[in-house]
């Protein structure tokens, strides 16, 4: 997947200025596809340029003026493509778990630590995408949302980025107690 087509899944319902996009992206979009905003002000002048989006100037009295961006039915059919094609499976790409796998030649003191913390960092992200859930389906059970709510496709990766970073906290949490176990083991000894 290309960043364009993060971008135009982005702007599917709703204009947004550079800076809102930036911000969509660090509140959902975030747990699967990574950009800095000037990536994504790059990509927006793109996807201008070949017709996928169309922007229009906000004249603002007490700020800068905004453009705002929407897609085209050009991008609209970008999209098309890009979803009927086979999704290539992604894979882990880590430095954390070269780490780990080096745990039985070093000192895991450091590792210990390092782990403790990315726990920390997934609870953060757990509570945030828990909240982002909880504000799109506002008083309904997620069974219903599910059947009935819109907009699903955010809702479902949000869905997916929990359940990343649940398994990112149980594991590293899993990982701290396997070597601190390990670590007063051998201190017995």
């Amino acid at each position: 997947m290309a960043l364009r087509h993060a971008v135009l899944a982005a702007l599917l319902d709703e204009e947004l200025s550079g800076y809102q996009l930036a911000k969509a992206f660090d509140a959902g979009v975030a747990n699967f596809w990574h950009a800095q905003p000037q990536q994504l002000y790059a990509e927006l002048t793109r996807l201008e340029k070949d017709g996928l989006v169309t922007g229009r100037e906000v004249v603002q009295d007490t700020r800068p003026n905004k453009r705002l961006f929407e897609v085209t039915d050009a991008g609209l059919a970008e999209l098309e493509r890009f979803t009927a094609t086979a999704a290539k499976p992604s894979f882990i790409r880590e430095d954390l778990l070269v780490m780990v796998q080096a745990a039985d030649h070093v000192d895991t003191k450091g590792l210990i630590t390092q782990l403790t913390e990315r726990a920390a960092f997934a609870q953060v992200k757990i509570e945030l995408f828990e909240r982002l859930l909880h504000t799109m389906r506002g008083d309904r059970t997620e069974e219903e949302f599910l059947r009935h709510g819109r907009p699903v496709g955010p809702y479902l990766t949000c869905l997916r980025g929990l359940a990343f970073e649940e398994g990112n906290r149980d594991w590293c949490e899993r990982a701290v107690a396997v070597l601190r176990e390990r670590e007063a083991a051998h201190a017995r000894h």
